[in-house]
């Protein structure tokens, strides 16, 4: 079986446990997604695989972490995550890229991620729940974040700190790629 074909049932039986332990209909989770029930439908019959952007917003209406709607298996208190097992999301033909590093649920998600931005890419994000936090911290190159509207201009070995419930975006102005780790950290659903 193929690391899609993992992803992809990994993803539809975790949707269906995830959604059935907080009570939402199939309709319930669309509207507060703002995924299409037929999509939604889908991904729980492992026939489709959505975009990053969707699993985000699936995730974040779950109240769950990215990591948590792709794990293979519920492992053990301590979670080793080899290196080519760390998940890619998003790529450029340009050899941009994120990659989910590691996730837990403490007590909402939080999750680990690897970025590279080529120069001239940018990655815009739609706004999370309120209470969404991210943490960057850019090891090359130089990041320019966008939230709500205002850039702000991170060079390598700044961190930076914002809550994400705005719409923002990562970009490299630069003539070098761009390398950050950032953390996300998303409220439990209440």
């Amino acid at each position: 079986m193929s690391d899609l074909d993992l992803l992809t049932q990994s993803l539809a039986r975790n949707v269906k446990r995830w959604r059935a332990e907080r009570g939402f209909t199939l309709d319930a989770l669309a509207a507060r997604a703002g995924v299409s029930r037929g999509m939604l439908i889908q991904i729980e019959q492992a026939r489709t695989n959505p975009s990053i952007g969707t699993i985000v917003k699936i995730g974040d209406a779950l109240g769950v972490s990215v990591t948590t709607l792709l794990d293979y298996e519920q492992g053990p208190r301590v979670r080793i995550v080899p290196a080519e097992q760390a998940v890619r999301l998003w790529h450029t033909d340009a050899g941009s890229y994120n990659r989910l590093l590691a996730g837990t649920e403490a007590p909402g998600p939080l999750e680990m991620w690897d970025w590279r931005l080529m120069p001239g890419d940018r990655s815009p994000s739609d706004p999370h729940p309120a209470g969404t936090v991210e943490l960057v911290h850019v090891t090359a190159g130089r990041l320019t974040l966008t939230v709500d509207g205002v850039e702000y201009d991170v060079p390598t070995g700044a961190s930076a700190s914002f809550e994400a419930n705005t719409p923002h975006a990562y970009a490299n102005e630069g003539d070098v790629p761009m390398e950050m780790v950032m953390t996300v950290s998303v409220p439990p659903v209440r």
